[in-house]
């Protein structure tokens, strides 16, 4: 009788063991990756479209993320007898990474030289799109304009006076002061500078002179 049980317990062991076999082995066919898909989601949304390869050049990375509006573009004073009368990074613009800029006035009677009576009261333009923050009597700007774009910052010392608000919104073109001779200056003229990404760069080579 005890010879029967321990013979029907090995039975039962054996049928356990067989069924737990079975099990693992499904266990593992259900995890097995199977073919990859090919996504039929494309721009226009329309399901189950054909996919398509990309094509054509890569773009250059050449300023990208810098909008064309927020790139200084033109002469500030607007006008072709405009002219310098101290370079980027010399003189009083010296260190250029702290004090960078060049400083314009008007040949007024075509001798190649400022003329202080022609530049005095002559508009000053914004050279791109951005936020206007005025200061005025300040030492050794005089009146000043810090001009902030997205990347671009520019500064425009020296004005005899402003033609538009604290935090007014400019586009590229208008007009926001006129050339003075405020704070240090030894006659009048546009102090400009243009700082890109907080770092100091040379306006003309932003099209600062015609």
């Amino acid at each position: 009788m005890i010879n029967d049980g321990w013979a029907a317990a090995g039975g039962l062991r054996k049928v356990i063991f067989i069924l737990a076999l079975v099990g693992l082995a499904y266990l593992l066919l259900q995890t097995r990756p199977g073919a990859a898909r090919i996504s039929a989601w494309n721009a226009g949304g329309a399901a189950g479209a054909r996919t398509q390869g990309i094509t054509g050049e890569a773009a250059p990375l050449t300023g990208r993320g810098v909008p064309d509006t927020d790139l200084p573009s033109i002469n500030p004073l607007g006008l072709p007898n405009t002219v310098m009368t101290q370079g980027y990074g010399v003189g009083s613009h010296a260190p250029a990474n702290i004090w960078g800029a060049i400083d314009l006035a008007i040949d007024g009677n075509h001798d190649g030289q400022a003329d202080p009576d022609g530049t005095l009261g002559t508009p000053v333009y914004a050279t791109h799109d951005g936020v206007v923050h005025l200061a005025r009597d300040t030492w050794p700007a005089g009146n000043h304009i810090w001009l902030e774009g997205i990347h671009f910052k520019t500064g425009y010392s020296h004005l005899k006076d402003f033609a538009i608000q604290d935090g007014q919104t400019v586009k590229r073109g208008d007009v926001i002061g006129y050339v003075g001779s405020t704070g240090e200056a030894s006659g009048p003229h546009l102090d400009y500078q243009v700082w890109k990404d907080g770092v100091n760069v040379n306006p003309l080579d932003y099209n600062a002179l015609p």
